[in-house]
């Protein structure tokens, strides 16, 4: 395959709904990876923004920097914005007419499409919030690394809090989730967090750990390997990756609930389900890390 930007080269990339700026890192064509469809994969740097968010993104959020596609960008913009001023004019009208029709909308575009799903926003309970930044800065900063295998993984922590609403410890997800719904949600859970983890979930500085731990436990899936601090990554980035879905309201909505209930869940078993200290590395994993960059 031919890859249409090569390294260096300036870029209109899409994150959410938006399009930003940024420059090629790195080009690859990926084939047969995991989790992955095959074709031409980029690593961007955003223009401002920190290296943290450096990513790999497919093709298909990438175009070319021109004079017609920042003109994009500014439609796209402004489009936004009209799309958010109209939603909170629609917040304070009466909810008695449900019979009104929604106003048609083009779907010419991709963009335009994208900006109609409904935006899903997810509330991060305060002492989780400072779990981030603490999580961060033990990565970045202090440049240490949770420890892996977790004692206990992502599966165990999705496992647990099932057993809690059975337990009647979380009634109310219980009551308006039902046990099918809550189920698929889990599943589906542990389904993006195997494919988010190697492309959006890691640090830069995790990454030689994440290349060491596949080969290691070949057999186990990620969700088995890593715990709560990645699947609480997982949540922050959950609004960009259900972004990039065909969801109804009422889906959107559900959701929104379950993962309330679950960040709850989390934050009231922070101290079992999160580790107090991160490991040191050797200097080889430095090296090895330096080199594969």
């Amino acid at each position: 395959m031919t890859l249409a930007f090569q390294e260096g080269d300036q870029i209109l990339c899409f994150h959410g709904p938006l399009l930003y700026e940024a420059k090629v890192l790195k080009a690859e064509n990926w084939v047969g990876k995991e989790g992955q469809e095959d074709g031409s994969y980029y690593f961007v740097h955003y223009k401002g923004w920190k290296q943290t968010w450096d990513e790999w993104v497919p093709e298909s959020r990438v175009l070319k920097f021109s004079e017609d596609n920042l003109k994009k960008q500014a439609d796209l913009k402004e489009s936004l914005k009209s799309k958010k001023a109209k939603e909170s004019k629609r917040q304070l009208e009466k909810e008695g007419d449900k019979n009104r029709k929604r106003p048609r909308e083009s779907t010419a575009e991709r963009e335009e499409e994208f900006l109609r799903r409904p935006e899903i926003k997810i509330s991060i309970p305060e002492t989780l919030k400072s779990q981030l930044i603490e999580d961060w800065e033990n990565v970045t900063k202090s440049q240490k690394l949770v420890r892996l295998p977790r004692e206990i993984n992502v599966v165990d922590v999705l496992q647990r809090y099932r057993e809690s609403l059975k337990e009647g410890k979380g009634k109310k997800g219980a009551k308006e989730g039902g046990d099918d719904i809550v189920q698929e949600v889990l599943d589906g859970i542990v389904l993006y967090f195997e494919r988010a983890l190697g492309n959006l979930l890691l640090y830069r500085f995790e990454r030689q750990q994440y290349v060491e731990i596949k080969k290691k436990f070949p057999d186990k899936s990620m969700a088995e390997l890593y715990g709560a601090e990645h699947l609480l990554r997982l949540f922050v980035n959950f609004p960009t990756l259900l972004a990039h879905t065909n969801m109804e309201p009422e889906a959107v909505d559900m959701l929104k609930d379950q993962f309330t209930q679950i960040l709850e869940w989390m934050q009231a078993n922070q101290q079992q389900l999160f580790l107090a200290e991160y490991d040191n590395v050797s200097p080889t994993y430095i090296a090895q890390m330096k080199a594969s960059s």
